[in-house]
């Protein structure tokens, strides 16, 4: 299935037909002219597995119904014309040999160039088509399920189907997860990985180096529930994200450093249990033995690497992290290998499916929660108020999902409280902070879908 191209789907189903259908409308009305296909690709939420896959560790997502669906026509010159149904979202236009993707003002459409310079280069296109493009997104932006990646992946594959070239899955999400760094975002390809892979009704275990993925399949009587705590955040536009991703190497380079190996060879946590040849949980134990809970300076590290800080920059920083002086390298370590325990503890519990599956499953996802919040520092006051709500009004288990420092939570509900667990989570965290007029679009049921395909109409 990685290795097959995204399908190509000329019977549209009823559930897309009149989205479609009003997309290229507004497609007629912008363009003066109707559209000659469609690509879509989901946005997902992650079940468990938060802030690893760049250390090297599977993960467990699903692709959401919510997504992005992009209206594309060829055109004879060489212009890139952009437009989003919400007006929001400002119109673009370039040539297509000839752009620029500004790293320090995140823009919508800088997204769609990173799919764009992709396809580009993967399949060495020196003279692309021209394109009319209208977007339309259903992922809510900065929530933590991918809206960006989701857009990557809709403009890489409408680039590809308008180029009439033809990749596989597997390529494509390998391009993809690599492209987005042009923007700066420094992530480890399970948002790439599951808008080409999902399929409907199965969440998949990602693993990477090399990419695969294993379909596993969820308990029956529960249901997984997306709430938005409506925090925004913009990886993008903050150090946050890359500062973690910088602290998990730097952890695994002094551990390296610590056990005798050389440290310059250590990218991932993940590199360094392959080296020393042990289970996750002696991994925990490593790192209480050989690194202290208190904040490393920059100048300890250097010390302890044997370093000049310039060599430091050069070796294991990164552009937007140049600045940090200080590192939580022990706190970033312990949560990444339990992280990844609890990724396997999932996993076998689905395959295992004891009578109370969904109680083991619900508490790995608090343990998840915890983990996420107190070592990690990726949540944020909303937060976890939401989660703690979730949790009273029914949830077995409630975490959040995504990058973090705002954005959702999922929680898993059994079906028969699933109402009740709606009604409550409105009238204790929505109402009361005066967004009763985003519920329908911040709180609801999810489902597993299917991935990215082209619809030719």
């Amino acid at each position: 299935m990685a290795d097959d191209p995204p399908p190509i789907i000329t019977e549209i189903d009823a559930n897309y037909k009149e989205r479609f259908s009003q997309l290229g409308k507004k497609f007629q009305s912008k363009y003066d002219c109707e559209p000659v296909f469609f690509a879509r690709a989901p946005g997902r939420v992650n079940i468990i597995g938060e802030h690893i896959d760049y250390c090297g560790y599977g993960v467990l997502p699903i692709a959401i119904d919510q997504d992005i669906v992009i209206a594309v026509r060829q055109t004879d010159d060489d212009t890139l014309y952009l437009s989003n149904i919400d007006d929001k979202y400002s119109d673009y236009k370039c040539n297509v040999k000839d752009f620029e993707i500004n790293k320090d003002q995140p823009d919508w459409h800088n997204y769609f160039l990173c799919g764009l310079k992709g396809i580009m280069e993967l399949l060495s296109l020196e003279n692309p088509v021209g394109m009319q493009c209208m977007v339309d997104g259903s992922v809510p932006s900065s929530a933590g399920l991918s809206s960006s990646s989701a857009l990557v992946c809709c403009a890489a594959l409408c680039t590809m189907q308008a180029n009439g070239k033809s990749w596989t899955k597997k390529e494509l999400a390998d391009m993809c997860a690599q492209c987005e760094r042009y923007i700066g975002t420094i992530g480890g390809g399970m948002d790439q990985a599951i808008s080409f892979m999902a399929q409907p009704g199965m969440a998949k275990k990602i693993d990477f180096n090399p990419l695969r993925q294993t379909n596993v399949a969820l308990p029956d009587g529960v249901s997984f529930v997306i709430s938005n705590c409506c925090v925004e955040k913009n990886k993008a536009a903050s150090s946050d994200f890359n500062t973690r991703v910088v602290e998990c190497r730097l952890a695994s380079q002094v551990l390296a450093k610590m056990k005798g190996f050389e440290w310059r060879e250590m990218k991932r946590l993940a590199d360094l249990q392959t080296k020393l040849n042990v289970g996750l949980q002696e991994m925990e134990n490593v790192v209480k033995e050989c690194l202290h809970e208190s904040q490393y300076t920059k100048a300890e590290i250097c010390d302890v690497l044997g370093v000049t800080a310039d060599i430091l920059a050069t070796t294991s920083l990164s552009p937007n992290t140049l600045h940090v002086e200080n590192f939580c390298l022990y706190q970033r370590a312990t949560h990444v290998y339990s992280e990844a325990r609890r990724v396997e503890d999932f996993q076998n519990v689905c395959i295992e499916r004891p009578t109370d599956a969904a109680i083991k499953l619900g508490e790995l996802m608090n343990g998840s929660f915890e983990s996420c919040s107190k070592l990690y520092e990726c949540s944020c006051p909303e937060l976890d108020q939401l989660v703690a709500i979730c949790r009273k009004h029914g949830a077995i288990g409630s975490r959040l999902t995504g990058a973090g420092w705002g954005g959702c939570a999922v929680s898993l509900v059994p079906n028969d409280k699933v109402t009740e667990f709606l009604d409550g989570v409105k009238q204790s965290y929505y109402i009361p902070r005066g967004l009763e007029s985003k519920v329908n679009n911040a709180l609801f049921v999810t489902k597993s879908g299917g991935g990215a395909a082209v619809y030719i109409p």
